[in-house]
């Protein structure tokens, strides 16, 4: 039986070779499933694996449809069912689809929500249609951006009663136990049930099987808070089998790995920073999560190993880093850049007093404290704001791409060189959160609000600001949204449109991107 996909996943474009793979999950035991293509001469193979914690088999197809002059549309057959997606002409630029925060961290608020998959509706409509309320840009998604947090594991700590056992001992056996071979079956099978039971609700899946995804995991693919929390614990040998269980789960079903990395994984590096290049357009994908890791604890083993604080390591930020500068200029005209926590936001040390005395925020003051703006990973992100302001000047516009903070958002990164066209010392963030977990609560809100009034001096010369959206006066979109950006016209001046559809409101939320120059 077929337990979930068909999940399309993007390979990269190669010599104008637009690369897929298609993930499948069956019960063990049940032959290959049956996969066509109108185009008979498409090559595919194939591959399996078992999926681990239950009793069933993942099987990938991959293949490569060539570009042509005009967009395609390309259908496909799984197990007698009809599927199809859409590709951009060769050398054109992609339409994209931005989401994050795909689930809830209590699951009664789950069961309070009226519709819980209703902007996972609103996108499907909008993917098949020519013509979006508000004369907003519309047409098929080529692609599907997941900027993290795809599924919220956070019911384990009470389905498993080892691990909510464990949760609930001393610290110091917390931090010394191991991790038994009972729970590390619980878990496995948890992770593993969790993809199946969310990736197969019908309108999430339906989108999965038609829209190209790019994927990469947050916190809540792991535990909260993952790699922010205090070093002894971040260690400790269940926290660690726990992550590496996780890591499991989002390589099969995320990044559909059975052994090598997917093609755009950018060499030199040990884990899943990952680079696409479409047309004049670009995406840099940043995995902020599998070598996050807290300051360690003085005189400890990892201390003494020479272990810091971190987001990426230095192995990484080269990898990064050499991409960019391979790429950067005039022919990539627009560089969209996923960094699953925001870039710019505002402070926890700015929110930290606000927040302190007020009842029920904990987690809004868990999700600050993980951030780029938490003063620990200052530096870092002082590097990667430089390195992205130099692309900048070079002739790329730079996009960030950010989610994790249940709110639409948008922010503006702005330099005082005078060495380079005025709109190349801009970097645009864009945030889109969630599309399922809601806002937090209209009190916490008004403070981020408020909050967002005072512009941050990242270094000299550099200032960070949350903008007011345009034709609104809201700084922070505190309602379940996702985004959309679209292309201009053939024709058209190289433009994109930033549409951020958030619930109940008619009309997206509309910000223009031009090209440097």
């Amino acid at each position: 039986m077929q337990r979930v996909g068909p999940i399309l996943q993007f390979l990269g474009c190669q010599d104008n070779v637009w690369g897929i793979s298609i993930l499948v999950v069956t019960d063990a035991g049940d032959a290959q499933p049956e996969l066509g293509f109108a185009r008979a001469a498409l090559a595919t193979t194939c591959s399996s694996a078992p999926v681990p914690g239950l009793p069933c088999t993942a099987w990938r197809f991959d293949t490569g449809i060539p570009l042509t002059d005009a967009p395609q549309t390309v259908d496909y057959f799984l197990a007698g069912q009809a599927y199809r997606f859409e590709l951009p002409a060769a050398d054109a630029m992609p339409t994209l689809g931005y989401v994050s925060c795909n689930g809830y961290s209590d699951a009664r608020a789950r069961r309070l929500q009226r519709a819980p998959n209703a902007l996972w509706e609103h996108m499907a409509q909008l993917h098949g249609t020519r013509a979006a309320p508000g004369g907003a840009p519309a047409g098929p998604l080529h692609l599907l951006l997941h900027g993290g947090d795809q599924v919220y594991s956070d019911d384990m700590w009470a389905a498993l009663p080892e691990l909510r056992a464990w949760s609930e001992r001393d610290w110091y056996q917390r931090c010394t136990v191991p991790l038994t071979d009972s729970l590390r079956s619980d878990l496995q099978t948890h992770f593993a049930q969790l993809y199946l039971t969310r990736w197969s609700e019908p309108v999430i899946a339906h989108l999965l099987a038609r829209v190209p995804s790019v994927m990469m995991w947050d916190d809540h693919d792991i535990m909260d808070g993952w790699g922010s929390r205090l070093a002894q614990l971040h260690d400790s040998p269940v926290c660690q089998g726990l992550f590496a269980i996780a890591k499991a789960a989002f390589e099969l079903f995320q990044r559909q790995m059975f052994g090598a990395p997917p093609p755009a994984t950018l060499p030199g590096q040990l884990v899943h920073h990952s680079a696409y290049r479409v047309g004049p357009a670009g995406l840099l994908v940043l995995d902020m999560r599998s070598e996050r890791r807290p300051l360690p604890d003085p005189g400890s083993a990892a201390e003494q190993a020479g272990a810091i604080e971190q987001v990426v390591s230095a192995q990484g930020w080269q990898a990064v880093y050499a991409w960019l500068d391979a790429q950067a200029g005039p022919a990539l005209k627009h560089l969209f850049v996923m960094s699953s926590i925001p870039v710019l936001h505002p402070s926890f040390a700015t929110l930290e007093g606000l927040l302190g005395a007020m009842l029920g925020q904990q987690e809004l003051e868990d999700d600050l404290r993980d951030h780029w703006t938490s003063r620990p990973n200052l530096a870092e992100r002082l590097r990667l704001i430089h390195r992205l302001l130099d692309a900048s000047a070079r002739g790329t516009r730079i996009t960030v791409l950010s989610g994790d903070v249940h709110v639409a958002a948008l922010g503006v990164i702005e330099s005082d060189r005078r060495d380079v066209p005025a709109n190349a010392n801009v970097i645009n963030q864009l945030t889109s959160s969630g599309i399922e977990h809601p806002a937090p609560a209209g009190v916490a809100l008004s403070f981020v609000e408020q909050a967002c009034q005072l512009p941050e001096t990242i270094d000299r010369g550099i200032t960070g600001t949350m903008m007011a959206f345009p034709t609104s006066t809201q700084h922070m979109i505190g309602r379940r949204n996702y985004l959309t950006l679209h292309p201009d016209a053939p024709g058209g001046d190289d433009r994109y449109w930033a549409n951020w559809w958030a619930e109940d409101v008619a009309y997206p939320y509309t910000k223009v991107i031009h090209p440097v120059g």
